[in-house]
């Protein structure tokens, strides 16, 4: 048992994007929070709104930390489009989740604040929005709206490190990139072809390149056979093989839209127990939530 659960353990460490409830064993490792960080957390995510409300967009893509992930070069580990005009609530983002207890995917439409709490360091964070030209930002903002279009792109069986160029599981992540293909590729009229499906060629023919995640360890690889959440057999044995899994990620996401829409805006925020540093542009901040010149920074007494 000390085995399985160590597997499981380490598999969540890596793979993480796991659902922001849960009651099944390690599916959620979630820090619980003292007070003083839920007051941090507050403020950074009262920061991040403001930066939404000035943008004078009505949609973003966002994308925060939380499960630790440096060790294959990812700072984010979940995405999700965050949207004015939300039911439930302006900004609220809208994204895949794993329910742990039904083991299935669903819909989660969550404030920023609790979009951010989802984190395993609660002592720092990092936020990336980035902001889209008019045109394919009201396209994107229609269909995530659009409540049975944004369901009728969730994927049946869930999986952490689902292959991003099949459509056998699906990850949170993965869900963003099909909603984005959704929008731009025009998939109104599928000829009969399902939307996942569809919304997996246009991605292929526009050039979407996932992350290859370089596993490195027999023994997490081996822990799929254990978690419910984890899988390989949808993965190429070529890629499997090699401990080298192609996987959506938020960073990937980023690259696409950058590369298709050069006009793009991103704001990068983070903080620590100190500061929160805000930057605009695709240079990512430096580790350790340090500011560079011409970056704002608020304390965090002050906010």
């Amino acid at each position: 048992m000390r085995a399985r659960a160590l597997l499981l353990a380490a598999a969540a460490w890596i793979f993480g994007g796991v659902a922001q409830a849960a009651s099944l064993p390690l599916c959620d490792l979630q820090t619980p929070l003292s007070a003083v960080q839920q007051d941090r957390l507050l403020a950074f995510a009262a920061v991040v709104k403001r930066e939404l409300e000035a943008s004078g967009h009505t949609v973003a893509l966002i994308a925060r930390s939380g499960t630790n992930l440096d060790r294959f070069g990812l700072r984010y580990s979940h995405a999700g489009v965050s949207l004015a005009a939300s039911a439930n609530g302006p900004w609220s983002v809208r994204q895949l989740y794993y329910a742990c207890d039904e083991r299935q995917p669903r819909l989660y439409d969550q404030g920023i604040a609790g979009f951010l709490f989802g984190t395993d360091n609660p002592s720092s964070g990092y936020v990336s929005i980035v902001l889209l030209p008019s045109a394919p930002s009201e396209a994107l903002e229609r269909v995530a709206l659009d409540t049975p279009r944004a369901l009728g792109l969730l994927g049946a069986a869930y999986s952490a490190n689902a292959f991003a160029l099949g459509t056998r599981y699906q990850n949170c992540n993965q869900w963003v990139i099909e909603l984005l293909a959704s929008a731009w590729g025009a998939l109104d009229g599928t000829g009969g072809e399902a939307p996942r499906e569809h919304a997996r060629r246009w991605l292929a023919r526009e050039g979407y390149a996932p992350a290859m995640v370089d596993v490195n360890s027999r023994w997490l690889m081996l822990a799929a056979a254990f978690v419910p959440w984890l899988h390989t057999d949808d993965h190429p044995e070529d890629d499997v093989a090699a401990m080298r899994l192609r996987i959506s990620v938020p960073a990937s996401i980023e690259a696409f839209v950058r590369r298709r829409l050069p006009e793009a805006r991103r704001i990068e925020l983070c903080h620590d127990s100190q500061h929160v540093v805000v930057r605009e542009g695709w240079t990512s901040i430096e580790p350790g939530c340090v500011p560079a010149p011409g970056d704002r920074v608020m304390r965090l007494d002050s906010l």
